[in-house]
């Protein structure tokens, strides 16, 4: 569910509202004043932010003038309302402005209507102010904050020519900020060469990017132009550097240094003008202090390095990419427009994504095939289990009898929680899929006090 800060000096106020929107499986965060609230603005992702007009340090005005680029919607409340500052605020950007004393039920409308009226918006590609023109074949999806800041420092290096080093898991989009650094680049009209220093033999990759002459060794029938080469004037992309051999190293070390290359069987230099970004997947560091990478080729190539979160440190961008991913890929199968339910989004959150991105949209990918209607449900997404179930710390207290119990009681509650979640609370559904007799879950159910959303 969507998360809300709400703003409100009066407590019991803060209280009243923190009550009437947690049962509606909001997730709130409450402040009582301005300087409060940005502090919890910095630190978390919210939603939408309600905020009284009259609070101690600055209005509440005031208060959306400083967090108004996030795009975050506002909702300003007061019991002090003129239609003079109605208007004020609506001409800055607020979404709503409501008097008190406010009536639950039309909050909970004018909150729907304002998280409505951003899906769209929270779909965004960070740098949508150019998607349509320099990066229309790059999308990158998300509003998680550190994945927004690692994208600014992608747009302010991108006209550089300076070597850029992305750092993350795979199938967090490596090759995809590559691209984009390409697309917005002065580059971006040459050629884009990407290589996979991983997925080549030792034995080849040399002459993968370096190329050859003819004859210049057995069956060297003709001359083979090199990554290297065939890149100049634009962008040479080397995926996994982590994985390059040593002895090859050195000799990207040196062009990196030195702008040329020679072919092999050659003794003619090749002057490069090309632009390198590297990526890798490993921890690059402790892979030079335990002598497996040169120290002398870490330091040139990571000049400018941009770190790319894992999803399951992107939790709030998991169901932003689902329905981008269903959406595209839906048009491509020709199935049209292809809603995602939110027992499916409850299902995708719950997962802890090992693959990234790139598991996310294959388990889109796979539901639109197996989706018989216009939306995907929970049964359509397809996970394997999560067999590495963490388990609270206060179970490995007592002896092994007792903790024992206790886990089975804990994985019990969650299986159970799952598939009704799943099912939409469809209890005769649920039992048929936990194989367990109707009368026995409803049994379980009270035991566990197991609720919607639990």
């Amino acid at each position: 569910m969507a998360k809300i800060l709400v703003v409100e000096d009066n407590k019991a106020m803060l209280e009243m509202f923190t009550s009437i929107l947690a049962e509606k499986g909001y997730e709130i965060k409450g402040a009582e004043d301005v300087s409060h609230a940005l502090l919890l603005f910095k630190k978390e992702n919210f939603d939408l932010i309600i905020s009284d007009l009259q609070l101690p340090d600055m209005d509440g005005l005031n208060l959306f003038k400083r967090v108004k680029k996030s795009g975050v919607p506002f909702i300003l409340i007061t019991a002090y309302g003129s239609i003079e500052k109605a208007v004020e605020a609506i001409k800055e950007g607020v979404f709503d402005f409501i008097s008190k004393p406010v009536d639950p039920e039309y909050l909970f409308i004018v909150i729907e209507k304002a998280l409505e009226s951003t899906r769209m918006l929270r779909e965004n590609i960070f740098l949508k102010d150019l998607y349509f023109s320099e990066i229309k074949n790059t999308p990158i999806v998300g509003i998680n904050k550190a994945f927004l800041k690692e994208g600014e420092k992608l747009k302010q290096v991108a006209i550089t020519d300076t070597p850029v080093l992305l750092l993350g898991e795979s199938g967090t989009g490596k090759e995809l900020f590559a691209r984009a650094i390409h697309n917005l680049s002065p580059r971006k009209d040459n050629p884009f060469i990407a290589v996979n220093s991983a997925s080549i033999p030792e034995n080849l990759l040399e002459n993968e990017l370096f190329g050859h002459e003819k004859g210049s060794f057995t069956d060297a029938h003709l001359k083979y132009t090199g990554k290297l080469e065939i890149a100049q004037g634009g962008t040479f992309f080397m995926d996994e550097i982590g994985d390059l051999p040593l002895n090859l190293q050195g000799k990207i070390l040196r062009v990196i240094e030195e702008k040329k290359i020679t072919r092999l069987g050659s003794i003619q230099e090749i002057n490069l003008d090309i632009r390198f970004i590297f990526a890798t997947n490993i921890d690059i560091e402790t892979a030079v202090k335990e002598s497996r990478f040169r120290k002398d080729l870490f330091y040139r190539i990571n000049v400018f390095p941009l770190r790319i979160p894992p999803l399951r440190d992107r939790k709030d961008d998991i169901t932003i990419l689902a329905d981008y991913f269903a959406k595209k890929i839906s048009i491509e199968m020709g199935k049209g427009d292809i809603k995602i339910t939110k027992n499916a989004k409850n299902k995708l959150m719950n997962y802890k994504w090992p693959g990234n991105v790139r598991e996310l949209q294959n388990t889109i990918e796979r539901a639109l095939i197996l989706c018989e209607t216009d939306t995907i449900d929970a049964s359509d997404i397809i996970l394997p289990d999560q067999s590495d179930i963490s388990i609270p710390d206060s179970f490995h207290t007592g002896d092994l009898k007792q903790s024992v119990s206790m886990a089975v009681k804990y994985v019990e509650k969650k299986k159970i929680t799952e598939i009704l979640n799943d099912t939409d609370f469809n209890k005769s559904k649920a039992a048929g899929l936990l194989n367990i007799s109707y009368k026995s879950l409803l049994e379980k159910i009270k035991k566990y006090e197991i609720k919607r959303e639990d």
